[in-house]
């Protein structure tokens, strides 16, 4: 019972830092020494060090994730072609997610005119070699998989570990088990590393935050208003617009008579912030009220708590335009083309784990050769819009369920008969 309390404290903690980070930022410049030491190289090396802590585990965990997940997929009964329609339409709201954040983050600008005015922060060469969308593709298919593990190809990696978790349910049972527990233990080993670092957080969001406070002064805390409404209109117009769109056109249902079958799902995931939490009342409110089979439910509303995390793909797509716009970096349209297809491949790679969420950020800044530093500004948002970002999870896999049980033909989907219970 202790866990529970140490994560209900954390958002203060992280918000404490922040303030903080806001007080000594604006007093503080390049130059600024406290028994010798420069403070603001002092702050750069405690910043960079934390993203350093979470890089480290990036490899080994997004790569035992996915071939973990990919296996029990892939071992299930009932894959099949009720497999393939939940893939499809898993990627639909994730795509259609993405595609809300980039749309609001180029319309909003949340972090235009903050810091684009300091010459010493220039965008990075990796957003030109990002562009190429060639060179991306081939990133996707590596020629050595060991030198994509050195290198960090998360593309490579994603690629691969999908391919190599769908092979091994391919094998004999035995052989079969013992990756599978090779690759599960390897999971949970980096899953504590994860709780560990997420322990420092706070200090993180200091250092990261305190520097570009002194980069930028006062004027960063403008964007972050900025950014916070801007995400709470993404995830309204995912849950309110875009997937009852889904819902009336596609599977043909009452939109209203949705909403009053999840009703108790949604509270739970806003009040606990947490999709695993809202599993069961999810599951239950699919087959009981929604009056979906347990043969759908069972198997697409579990693993959507897992990979169809649409919430989080919206949020992290807005996230990294957000950075891109604090730090005056412009993204053409050819690259965020390619930005679109990093996020969407992403999406289906650290969701669902403690600070996955960040992991994903990092993981598509760096891949797009965007500064690492900004992740200080997000990291400290990210457990306030962290219930929002939930509940709009929700929204994605439970619709997902039902345009599946309507295209299996049930016939009592969110009927009055299903949901007046």
């Amino acid at each position: 019972m202790a866990m529970p309390q140490k994560k209900a404290k954390k958002p203060w903690m992280v918000l404490i830092a922040l303030v903080l980070a806001v007080f000594v930022g604006s007093i503080i410049d390049q130059q600024t020494r406290l028994l010798g030491i420069n403070l603001y190289n002092l702050f750069d090396l405690g910043g960079k060090l934390f993203i350093n802590a979470l890089t480290l585990v990036v490899v080994p965990l997004v790569t035992s994730s996915i071939i973990i997940g990919m296996a029990q997929i892939a071992t299930e009964s009932q894959f099949g072609r009720l497999g393939f329609k939940m893939f499809g339409f898993f990627i639909l709201t994730n795509l259609i997610g993405i595609l809300i954040g980039v749309c609001i983050g180029n319309l909003v600008e949340p972090g235009a005119g903050v810091i684009s005015t300091i010459t010493q922060l220039k965008p990075p060469e990796g957003i030109q070699g990002s562009g190429m969308i060639s060179n991306l593709i081939l990133e996707v298919i590596p020629p050595n998989i060991l030198a994509a593990f050195a290198k960090g190809n998360m593309l490579g990696l994603i690629f691969f570990s999908l391919l190599f978790g769908y092979a091994i349910t391919r094998i004999a049972r035995k052989n079969l088990q013992m990756h599978f527990q090779f690759w599960k233990g390897i999971f949970e080993a980096m899953l504590r590393i994860v709780h560990a670092i997420m322990y420092l957080l706070p200090i993180g969001v200091f250092c990261l935050a305190t520097k570009i406070f002194a980069d930028a002064g006062l004027e960063t805390l403008k964007p972050l208003g900025h950014f916070i409404w801007a995400s709470l209109l993404g995830f309204i117009l995912f849950a309110f617009v875009a997937m009852p769109f889904l819902l009336k056109f596609i599977a043909g249902v009452p939109v209203i008579n949705y909403y009053r079958a999840i009703s108790p799902a949604i509270v739970t995931a806003f009040s606990t912030a947490s999709s695993s939490a809202a599993l069961p009342i999810s599951l239950e409110c699919m087959e009981e009220r929604a009056g979906i089979s347990n043969r759908i439910c069972s198997l697409v509303i579990p693993l959507g708590t897992s990979i169809n995390l649409s919430g989080t793909a919206l949020y992290n797509a807005l996230a990294g335009l957000f950075i891109a716009q604090v730090f005056g970096i412009e993204l053409s349209f050819a690259d965020q083309i390619v930005y679109i297809f990093v996020a969407l491949f992403i999406s289906f790679g650290v969701a669902g784990i403690p600070g996955g969420g960040l992991i994903a950020i990092l993981t598509l800044l760096r891949i797009m050769g965007l500064p690492l530093e900004g992740l200080g500004l997000v990291a400290a948002l990210d457990r306030i819009l962290d219930m929002f970002r939930t509940t709009t999870n929700l929204f994605s896999y439970t619709t997902c369920a039902t345009l599946i049980a309507k295209s299996e033909g049930e016939k009592f989907v969110l009927s009055k008969k299903a949901y007046d219970v």
